[in-house]
């Protein structure tokens, strides 16, 4: 009973107004009407009659429409139907088509008032998939939770033109912060303990609803299949909400999956991440592991055998050295972690000064002694060369990882050359070996962390010419790597550097 009553509230909701109004076209149209008032003409009023309550009925409720029917048959007896001026109907003909006239504006008016209310039904529901329409192509244009939530308040403004906003999940099924929304002021009393509620049982809440319908607000939960992603709350007027409960399901049904996507899809980023990751520190955990073990081995061997065992001097001396060469191997094995560390921190910190190219050289070959023995150097820095602007002890270190690669890619006969230039305000320094070179399809991955080519025999934690490339960059520099015609790589270097003004300069 209770569902048929609210079936047929709307029927009479007209407004007072509507039935003035067709109270004045009847009583115009009887005026209109009143010269046919003979023995022939009243039929044709009757006609006129049921035409205005037809168009009437297109425009206004059934209350009105039924309200005209009544009055145009009345007056119609009344003052058009022999005898007039009263009620009474002497012929039977007469009484039968004032019957029939009556059930006609009747049937007339209902039915065309149906038809009109159908007729808004239908747009309604056209202008619902045209919405929903919209609001799924928005949706699957979308990427990332910030702009699903942004396509979906707009959305809902555009199409309803009221506020809303969105409380999702913190990615753990529990609310973040609400923070109320300060460009809104239709939505400034939001209750936390209210989208609380609606979060957790999955219910609506708030105006229009069941549950705590005083509020200002209603609180719509998102739900999805695997996870609910929040809460959305929104001012509407409630000739938008009510009796549109499968549209606004199928609507926020629309914005949740949207928004469950999102929170799947960052889900199994981080998962790929971690286990990308967990892969990495695996295999970083282990070449460390390997590369460190070999230096402190050799240290450990040789020292043991100079501590414990009776020995030449010639023995004692190679020993010694052994210690000593396995000792600089681990000291930069360690540079290179601490410098892989510093870049990615940001914390490099750039000292420019004005240095000579030849003691950067003769710095970095002293150094290298040992491994330049076999692979001859050969350098050239022409004699007009300036002084360079750079950080003498960051660029030690990227000659060090440049020319400690090529000895170890060099043919024991081969040479390594090592040529510094200067030109159009800008320092270039090439080294180039006789190598294997690079795959071609491994040269654009040449200076990335960890990268080793895949047939490479030599140690190493391949972070030598990622610092390089890092070195480089924090001197605003650039660095290019090129296979040459023969055989053999060739490294490149350019860094601005301005021309230095021999009497204002300042060495120190």
């Amino acid at each position: 009973m209770k569902h048929l009553k609210k079936l047929s509230l709307p029927v009479f909701t007209s407004r007072i107004s509507q039935y003035l109004i067709v109270i004045l076209v009847i009583a115009i149209t009887i005026l209109l009407c009143k010269p046919l008032a003979d023995q022939q003409g009243y039929h044709i009023v009757s006609f006129i009659l049921l035409f205005v309550i037809s168009i009437m009925a297109t425009f206004f409720g059934i209350g009105p429409i039924l309200l005209a029917s009544t009055i145009s048959a009345l007056v119609w007896n009344y003052l058009f139907i022999p005898p007039y001026f009263t009620f009474h109907i002497e012929r039977t003909e007469d009484k039968l088509m004032f019957g029939s006239f009556f059930i006609v504006a009747l049937l007339n008016g209902v039915l065309t008032n149906r038809i009109r209310r159908q007729e808004r039904l239908v747009r309604e529901r056209e202008d619902q998939t045209n919405a929903l329409f919209q609001l799924t192509e928005k949706l699957s244009k979308a990427s990332g939770i910030d702009k699903v939530s942004e396509v979906a308040n707009n959305d809902f403004k555009k199409h309803f033109n009221a506020d809303s906003f969105f409380i999702l999940q913190d990615g753990n099924n529990k609310l973040g912060p609400s923070k109320q929304p300060q460009n809104r002021t239709d939505l400034k009393n939001i209750k936390d303990d209210l989208i609380e509620w609606v979060f957790i049982n999955s219910r609506k809440a708030g105006r229009f609803t069941d549950s705590f319908p005083d509020s200002d607000l209603t609180y719509y939960p998102l739900t999805g299949t695997r996870l609910n992603p929040g809460v959305i709350v929104f001012d509407i007027d409630k000739s938008l909400y009510e009796k549109k409960d499968t549209f606004w399901d199928t609507y926020f049904t629309q914005i949740s999956n949207a928004l469950e996507r999102e929170f799947l899809g960052e889900f199994a980023l981080k998962a790929r991440i971690l286990d990308e990751s967990d892969k990495l520190y695996k295999t970083l955990f282990n070449l460390i592991s390997h590369e460190f073990r070999i230096p402190i081995a050799t240290i450990m061997g040789a020292s043991d055998t100079l501590l414990l065992s009776p020995t030449s001097e010639k023995n004692r001396e190679e020993l010694l050295n052994e210690i000593f060469k396995a000792s600089g191997r681990l000291n930069h094995l360690i540079e290179n972690l601490l410098n892989m560390s510093r870049l990615e921190s940001g914390k490099i910190s750039v000292r420019l000064d004005w240095c000579d190219v030849n003691d950067l050289i003769n710095k970095v070959t002293q150094n290298l002694k040992q491994e330049l023995e076999h692979p001859k150097l050969i350098v050239i820095v022409p004699q007009e060369m300036p002084l360079i602007k750079l950080d003498f002890g960051l660029m030690e270190q990227v000659l060090y990882n440049l020319l400690l690669n090529s000895c170890q890619y060099s043919p024991v006969s081969s040479a390594i050359r090592l040529e510094a230039s200067y030109d159009n305000e800008n320092f270039i320094l090439q080294v180039a070996d006789r190598g294997p070179g690079f795959p071609a399809e491994a040269l654009p991955k040449v200076f990335d962390k960890f990268f080793k080519v895949d047939d490479s025999k030599t140690g190493g934690l391949g972070l030598g010419l990622s610092i390089v490339r890092g070195l480089v960059e924090a001197h605003k520099g650039t660095v290019q790597v090129e296979n040459l015609t023969e055989c053999g790589a060739q490294f490149t270097i350019n860094i601005p550097s301005e021309i230095p003004d021999m009497q204002n300069i300042n060495l120190e």
